[in-house]
């Protein structure tokens, strides 16, 4: 856990017979000492392999949750089976603008707002910085620019919320082919590239490190990504610095970004309990899924899939398809603020381009409503999950 200045993960020694039968190259084998190496947990998980998701658990005790948890995610979310919930809010985020940084983990595409002034540490400058429960890398040479001014605390409020929640780090989740990328899918279907903004609850917790191992630490906002001619505005910011962050540790600034237009011009969306996406896998997370995309355009995701693993010496592998295949609900109930029966005006498309099917027949669950209100209708009607369709 991080308090005061942020620490490096603890390093554990192997033997080198097992970095050769963990790494498919050599490059990745972190150096040897006396016949052993000295490792990070954090170099030892990846996307794919004997490293990939289905391994996680298995690699480190700590991450047992990854194979036994529960309440993993992400899922499948299945039209059929929400659950409307009159209760939910909107959710909202404070709309300040800010300043950060795009940093390339080897893991994920991250954007955070800066030094974690919040928890009395200053970034080293260089080189790279130990990842906690998630990869917020250092700042690199162009971590001095934002030194000067006190970082810009936004808050994350309503939708499920009980308490206020404090933005910490945008992550980004793209395939190397069109038709995957995105962690979450909508009955099957997957998007290019999926957006995550995570928060913690600083209400109950001081930082980050210490709300993700704890109740109700954590909320995720999933934006999904379709793609499309213009791109969202905000995106277009992050994205115009992936040229300046090519390989492993590298960091860009980014000025004046506005979360809350990084949110789609709804204000539906589906809510679930589930876990981060990556070890230690830690089931802490109120899931906030918005239901309608933003676009990004096939330039945007083309420079995100040049984006490589390792460093300019030893690029490694491509980063793209770093996302974790959906988990199993586990009789978990996903709730929605979309009441289908007042949004009869809101159909889905049966056209090819729009990617859903519809005439599934479900039965309507509510909360609140008698058996007599409920009724049976058609998804085609009903489904307020349309893409890219829009709804008033």
């Amino acid at each position: 856990m991080r308090e005061g200045r942020k620490k490096r993960q603890p390093t554990t020694t192997f033997p080198v017979c097992t970095c050769l039968l963990a790494s498919s190259s050599p490059s990745t084998c972190p150096r040897r000492h006396a016949g052993s190496i000295a490792v990070s947990w954090e170099d030892w998980w990846t996307y794919d392999g004997i490293s990939g998701p289905a391994f996680w658990g298995l690699i480190n005790p700590d991450w047992a949750l990854c194979s036994k948890g529960h309440r993993q995610s992400p899922v499948d979310l299945q039209p059929k089976e929400l659950l409307f919930d009159p209760n939910l809010r909107t959710i909202h985020i404070d709309k300040e603008r800010v300043n950060g940084f795009m940093t390339n983990t080897a893991h994920s595409v991250i954007f955070y707002t800066g030094p974690y002034y919040d928890e009395g540490s200053e970034p080293d400058g260089g080189g790279s910085r130990g990842e906690d429960a998630f990869m917020s890398a250092n700042m690199g040479g162009a971590g001095s620019q934002s030194n000067s001014s006190p970082r810009v605390l936004v808050n994350i409020t309503g939708g499920p919320l009980s308490y206020r929640y404090q933005f910490h780090e945008i992550h980004i989740h793209y395939g190397m082919r069109d038709e995957i990328g995105s962690e979450h899918t909508i009955q099957g279907y997957s998007f290019p590239a999926e957006l995550q903004m995570y928060g913690f609850n600083a209400q109950l917790y001081s930082n980050f490190s210490e709300a993700v191992s704890r109740s109700q630490g954590i909320v995720a906002i999933s934006v999904l990504l379709q793609l499309g001619d213009l791109s969202n505005p905000e995106l277009r910011i992050l994205t115009d610095q992936l040229n300046n962050i090519k390989y492993n540790g590298q960091s860009a600034s980014v000025q004046r970004l506005s979360l809350q237009a990084l949110l789609p011009n709804t204000d539906h969306y589906m809510t679930y309990e589930g876990s981060t996406t990556m070890p230690a896998c830690q089931e802490t997370v109120t899931w906030v899924v918005m239901n309608k995309p933003i676009y990004i355009t096939k330039q945007q995701l083309h420079a995100l899939r040049k984006l490589m693993q390792g460093d300019e010496e030893y690029q490694k592998a491509p980063l793209g398809s770093n996302f974790r295949p959906p988990q199993s609900l586990h009789n978990r109930v996903v709730r929605t603020n979309i009441d289908f029966a007042t949004n009869a005006d809101c159909r889905a498309s049966m056209r090819k381009e729009m990617h859903y099917k519809g005439d599934i027949q479900f039965p309507l669950q509510t909360i609140g409503r008698t058996s007599n209100e409920q009724s049976t209708r058609r998804a085609s009607d009903y489904l307020a999950i349309r893409f890219p369709a829009v709804c008033m």
